[in-house]
């Protein structure tokens, strides 16, 4: 992309959806890579990420989100506009959803909540339609990437920066993730997948638990890359007539009895013939004394739940997963927007609601359980995906899904599809206009360039201006070649340095986990910029030094925490001085650093390791 940038997207074949052949493949993910113009990873950023069936709501669909207690989809959006699609995150500065989300909150309290309950429920409605749209985008988006990293051969995004994506996404769902050091993405990604991996275990296991307490026949529904994220229930025709009066617990399947359900047994939805053994084992139709039995579906449901496996669809009641779904929904917005009352503020609201919550969390109840919007969304995605189902059977758990989203802004599969594709190309045009994405892209480079130019204080007024001017006014720099140079200096600088923290962090010995020659190159940069560094490179540095037994990274560490001016790297090399573990000619080697920074070669030779208590001065 001209500018120096590259403007990467995911498409996937969508094999769910009824379309021409050529028109299976819709582009899905965008996501914008600031490379300065070079092929260096060093001084490259991601910027801001485009789910392209995320789409600006029509203005019936706002106005439907705006009316409270509006539980229902009202239609779809029709066309695109032309316009740029609105990215979800700007991966470069995650901290700004904090600061609107804090911003609107203070704004609501002092314009709106004045008003009356009826403002105050619109509002309230308006933001939480407005975020459940983003929020399931997102979980999409997380869903796509996921996909795309499962794939085999080369990778448009390094493992760092797919941690980096997906841990801000991820993230999106805290109050304050966007302030959370870039240095803990991947581990809370990873601790978040192994969450969501040890939920979706739990629920397989009491979902299939108790359909085959009950007879039912479990069958789970998987991702392209092998992941069950949803599973289904059937009944078998002829166990309907043979378990007449049969006893039923419908314990975490929240579904009727099916055994007293007399709709079953002249069933004219949708059935399929599957064959089974003698020993009750599905069977292809060829085998030898296969039976064949006909199967009935009775319900469909998603594994990413904390607590239970959540009904998402009935078969024989469409609105009661939806009944479900609002129950929490409408506790909250009764309690909150209509009579005003907090679980800070009112103590008998907050011991009615604590008790509440705990009965029906522990009893399984699906009833005031958290939102299906993560589940439904993946849902979704893997009816597109997979072709697998029976085209007919598709489009009965589409058409049923769509009746339990809550959200007016929503669209259904197809139409996100035909979006997508008007989206992308939208996307495209701009980003070959001179006055599209290139320039936004070189004013956000203007406004990094800030921190290079001013202080902390003034940043904080600049800030402050942009705050009280709604957004209005933001400082940018002059993009000089001087200021581009320092803008490089500057991003390569965060890349060591957050390598070098990565390090830090690690078991001993450093050698065995991590590549030496990667940590010296590093360290030898910090020492060339030292005067940029900032105090998490020097304690970096010396935690390296600590966890080393390498005599020329050690070096490297204490060639670097001389150069740098700061009152840490002194402190640091100070204590390194003073630490009992190390043995006196290396206590000696840091003294010397210590009295004379910013002279030693930070690959200085080490052939005197025995006597190396003197640094030969370059």
């Amino acid at each position: 992309m001209a500018g120096g940038a590259e403007l990467i997207t995911i498409q996937a074949r969508m094999e769910g959806l009824q379309s021409e052949a050529d028109k299976k493949w819709v582009p899905l993910v965008s996501v914008l890579r600031d490379t300065l113009g070079d092929l260096d990873a060093e001084n490259d950023r991601l910027r801001y990420v485009w789910p392209l069936t995320y789409t600006r709501p029509t203005i019936k669909q706002r106005v439907a989100g705006a009316i409270p207690f509006l539980y229902t989809r009202i239609g779809n959006k029709k066309t695109t506009s032309g316009k740029a699609p609105p990215p979800v995150m700007d991966l470069s500065a995650p901290e700004r959803q904090v600061w609107e989300k804090v911003f609107w909150t203070a704004l609501k309290s002092v314009l709106i909540s004045p008003y009356g309950a009826t403002a105050k429920a619109s509002s309230a409605s308006y933001r939480r339609n407005i975020a459940d749209y983003r929020r399931s985008h997102i979980i999409r988006a997380l869903a796509v990437l996921s996909l795309y990293q499962a794939m085999k051969g080369p990778a448009a995004f390094s493992d760092s920066e797919m941690a980096e994506i997906q841990g801000c996404l991820l993230l999106t769902d805290t109050d304050f993730g966007g302030l959370v050091d870039d240095l803990h993405l991947q581990r809370y990604y990873e601790k978040k997948l192994t969450s969501i991996r040890d939920q979706r275990g739990h629920n397989w296991e009491l979902l299939r638990q108790q359909a085959e307490a009950e007879s039912l026949h479990f069958e789970p529904l998987q991702m392209p890359d092998g992941s069950a994220t949803h599973a289904m229930l059937w009944v078998a025709k002829t166990d309907l007539a043979s378990k007449q009066g049969h006893p039923y617990n419908g314990r975490f399947l929240n579904i009727a009895a099916p055994w007293s359900d007399k709709r079953l047994l002249n069933w004219k939805g949708y059935s399929e013939t599957r064959y089974f053994d003698a020993e009750n084992r599905p069977v292809v139709a060829e085998t030898v004394d296969a039976r064949a039995v006909e199967m009935i579906p009775l319900a469909l449901y998603g594994l990413d739940n904390p607590k239970i496996p959540m009904l998402l669809v009935d078969f024989r009641d469409t609105l009661n997963p939806k009944k479900r779904e609002m129950s929490r929904r409408v506790l909250e917005d009764v309690t909150k927007n209509v009579l005003s009352l907090s679980p800070f503020g009112d103590l008998s609201y907050f011991l009615g609601r604590t008790v509440f919550d705990f009965v029906t969390g522990r009893r399984g109840m699906d009833i005031n359980q958290p939102t299906r919007l993560r589940t439904y969304s993946q849902l979704k995605l893997l009816l597109s995906l997979n072709d697998y189902l029976n085209p007919q059977l598709r489009n009965q758990i589409d058409d049923r899904l769509e009746k339990v989203s809550l959200n007016p802004l929503e669209n259904d599969l197809a139409v996100e599809a035909r979006l997508a594709r008007g989206q992308y190309e939208a996307l495209m045009a701009y980003a070959q206009r001179a006055d599209g994405l290139p320039a936004k892209l070189d004013r956000d480079r203007r406004a990094e360039m800030v921190p290079l130019e001013h202080g902390q204080t003034a940043q904080i007024l600049l800030r402050v201006a942009n705050i009280l001017s709604f957004g209005k006014y933001a400082h940018r720099e002059k993009a000089t070649p001087e200021m581009e140079a320092r803008l490089d200096v500057a991003r390569r600088l965060t890349y060591h340095t957050r390598l070098l923290r990565k390090v830090g962090k690690s078991a001993p010995p450093v050698e065995v986990a991590w590549n030496l020659d990667e940590v010296k190159s590093s360290l030898q940069f910090l020492a060339q910029h030292a005067a940029e560094a900032d105090s998490g490179a020097a304690s970096a540095a010396a935690k390296i030094f600590m966890l080393t037994e390498d005599s020329d990274t050690r070096r490297a560490c204490l060639n670097s925490l001389s150069r740098m001016n700061t009152r840490r790297a002194k402190n640091e090399l100070l204590r390194l001085s003073e630490d009992k573990r190390l043995d006196p000619d290396w206590k000696a080697i840091v003294v010397s650093y210590l009295n004379k920074p910013g002279t030693e070669d930070p690959l200085a030779s080490s052939a005197n390791k025995t006597g190396a208590n003197r640094v030969e001065q370059r």
